[in-house]
């Protein structure tokens, strides 16, 4: 075990990979372990249900850094390198090998893991869940013998797999509990953009409809069988039906854990030489007064690099709105902001002259509490300046698209 001051960074993902690079840039000359429970060096997630998926790029592309970048950067990289087990009191980690190491301080960038359904049949073969590369090769893989898939679950990531899977020439059944796609987080005014976009595609969307069990024979998956008795057909099911953060490792180590590791505005846990970043993290945000766990790209990319500075001692907040996108057949959007406990009280679509075009915002109190652009670029910086802004707007010009965003502030 080293007692030299170091930094332990326990997880392989962007999260952690940003850390490592932020505090090399932020001037940090000690020992970096990073210990990823994968074989992979640290990659992006994004492409996985997207150009990846699809065959668009390659699988270089998906790394954060190159190889030698560690080396280059003196991190040490241990991959296949799970920690099964945290001791603040001592300040060490042990890994699946009983290897024990000491840290100065530790960040815990550990992720999240998708939930799985629990039905008959679920574990034939052929029912795939999507979260690391591996997964996302085994899908493509499977797209190219398969003929029918049924995906449980229409949220962002049975949404894209969806598209991947018509793009590959499938036939697609898309099976959905709430009465529309994305319904808990677009609302019943924009939510029917995705539901038409999709059968507009020819998907077979279902929405309000349970399944009760997957059929296979041989071992592998051969349909479902929803709760009403109806059976979809399906060489290939896909569940995309949420994901679980990863806080045990921080809860049976003592701190303090709900809905994720909470952490403050500097991403520290209840111990104050230990942070989290990433899906993980439960992390207080002083602009809206409230703890939020966000599982998107941008989040994780940003809190890398703000939990490296506090790791440093520097008085780093990332109080930004949260940021993701999407890509789907000929529908690329982005959407900027956060829904606060009290919801909101109207929506406003700014519509363009070409009818895929649209700028969509939701407000409380004539306030923008986010926006989705959909089609249209070079627009989200206005939109966050929006948000953060907590101005008072008038709703005509916000919904004119010859007004300028920017005039707005």
């Amino acid at each position: 075990m080293t007692t030299e001051p170091n930094v332990i960074i326990v997880g392989g993902g962007l999260a952690g990979a940003i850390a490592a690079q932020t505090l090399r840039e932020e001037g940090f000359d000690r020992r970096i372990t990073l210990l990823g429970e994968e074989s992979n060096r640290p990659y992006e997630r994004p492409p996985l249900s997207k150009d990846y998926l699809q065959g668009n790029t390659d699988r270089d592309s998906i790394f954060v850094h190159p190889e030698s970048w560690y080396a280059n950067h003196a991190v040490e990289l241990r991959l296949g390198a799970a920690v099964t087990s945290l001791d603040p009191a001592l300040r060490t980690v042990t890994t699946a090998t009983g290897v024990q190491l000491g840290y100065d301080k530790l960040l815990l960038a550990t992720g999240s893991t998708p939930r799985r359904v629990s039905v008959p049949g679920a574990d034939f073969d052929g029912v795939r869940y999507l979260r690391s590369v591996e997964d996302s090769e085994r899908i493509k893989a499977g797209f190219a013998r398969a003929q029918r898939v049924a995906i449980i679950g229409a949220g962002w990531i049975g949404l894209e797999t969806a598209a991947a899977a018509r793009n590959a020439g499938l036939d697609v059944t898309l099976l959905e509990a709430s009465e529309l796609p994305l319904l808990r987080v677009l609302g019943p005014e924009v939510a029917p953009i995705f539901a038409d976009l999709h059968r507009d595609h020819g998907v077979d969307l279902r929405c309000q409809v349970a399944v009760a069990e997957l059929t296979g024979r041989n071992g592998a998956v051969t349909g479902v069988i929803l709760r009403d008795g109806s059976r979809i057909d399906a060489d290939m099911v896909l569940v995309g039906v949420g994901i679980t953060p990863n806080g045990q490792l921080a809860a049976e180590a003592g701190l303090k854990v709900d809905n994720g590791i909470v952490v403050d505005e500097h991403l520290r846990t209840s111990d104050p030489d230990i942070f989290a970043a990433g899906d993980v993290a439960h992390a207080y945000n002083p602009r809206l007064g409230r703890h939020i766990r966000v599982e998107h790209w941008a989040n994780a990319r940003r809190q890398g690099v703000t939990a490296a500075k506090a790791m440093l001692g520097q008085d780093a907040v990332d109080a930004r709105p949260s940021y993701f996108f999407s890509d789907q057949y000929d529908l690329g959007m982005e959407y900027t902001g956060d829904i606060g406990p009290s919801g909101y009280d109207r929506v406003i679509f700014r519509r363009h002259a070409d009818s895929r075009q649209v700028i969509v915002f939701w407000l409380h109190e004539q306030r923008v509490q986010a926006g989705m652009n959909i089609n249209i670029w070079d627009v989200a910086d206005d939109i966050e300046r929006l948000v953060q802004s907590s101005r008072r707007v008038n709703v005509d010009d916000l919904a004119n698209p010859g007004i300028p965003l920017a005039s707005l502030l």
